[in-house]
């Protein structure tokens, strides 16, 4: 498991006495766990939690991405694996059960909901006591194996599965995404303030959708705020970890179940991945 140096309880931990507080993984091990979390629902972080998967992996990292947004999970669609299952498979003789992940072409490990109903627009009625056990549950008896990065696809907002992920699982860090207006960053701000009063490493914001990049003379026009990405992550009191564009061509592979493919080959988005990294 992660550091306990850089755990999120560390400071009120007394391990010997009483035992650590965090959730831990069954069948997994992880070096690093990273959050990515945004303060309203879309905003892109779903898109950035595949683009740092992806480019994780192409760096030859072992990647799981766990899909922690249960009422709204968008994981299969994004790595282009919304037909492919995780398998269920229940011990001999007991009720115990293990979730074998679903694995994309370029080999992320995705623990999601979606992969476990029969339709993918079928929507999870359920109150959130049910929700964080679901969580904890593909987090704990999932077949992980080693992995050098686990990502967290959390749903936005500081409700309950928000707290259940920053106070039970043992975060390395948390990447939070916001887009460029102001109303947008005051929402974000209350993620921040969360997170930093559970004593949970941010590593830095990312503001997606900062412009449209104009194809005949390639300058950057702002769409959302006149205000530079720079200044919003001021704001935050945060560092600027990446200024996404609207991405067209993107936007069309996703729609085509093959975005993990272009944002292996893009190296716009290899700055974002070194920064995880650090």
């Amino acid at each position: 498991m992660s550091n306990c140096d850089n755990c999120a309880s560390s400071s009120n931990c007394n391990k010997k006495d009483k035992g650590c507080n965090k959730i831990e993984s069954k069948y997994g091990n992880f070096k690093k766990i990273i959050g990515i979390i945004s303060g309203k629902g879309g905003v892109g972080k779903s898109t950035v939690t595949g683009i740092i998967a992806v480019k994780l992996a192409k760096a030859g990292y072992k990647v799981g991405v766990l899909d922690g947004d249960i009422t709204g999970p968008s994981m299969p669609r994004i790595l282009g694996i919304s037909n492919k299952r995780n398998l269920i498979v229940q011990k001999e003789g007991s009720e115990e059960v293990k979730f074998i992940p679903a694995e994309t072409e370029f080999g992320i490990k995705v623990m999601s909901l979606n992969l476990m109903i029969e339709s993918e627009d079928q929507p999870v009625i359920w109150r959130g006591p049910v929700i964080n056990n679901v969580l904890n549950q593909m987090y704990v008896d999932a077949e992980w194996g080693d992995l050098d990065y686990l990502l967290i696809d959390m749903p936005p907002g500081t409700g309950d599965v928000a707290l259940t992920v920053m106070q039970g699982i043992p975060l390395d860090g948390m990447v939070i995404v916001s887009t460029p207006q102001d109303m947008v960053s005051m929402i974000v701000k209350k993620v921040v303030v969360m997170a930093q009063k559970l004593k949970v490493n941010i590593l830095g914001v990312v503001e997606n959708m900062s412009y449209i990049k104009c194809e005949k003379c390639g300058e950057k026009i702002r769409v959302f705020s006149k205000k530079s990405a720079e200044e919003q992550a001021k704001y935050l009191n945060l560092p600027l970890l990446s200024e996404m564009p609207i991405d067209l061509e993107l936007v069309e592979n996703l729609e085509n179940g093959t975005a993990e493919k272009y944002i292996y080959d893009n190296k716009d988005y290899d700055e974002l991945m070194s920064k995880v990294c650090k």
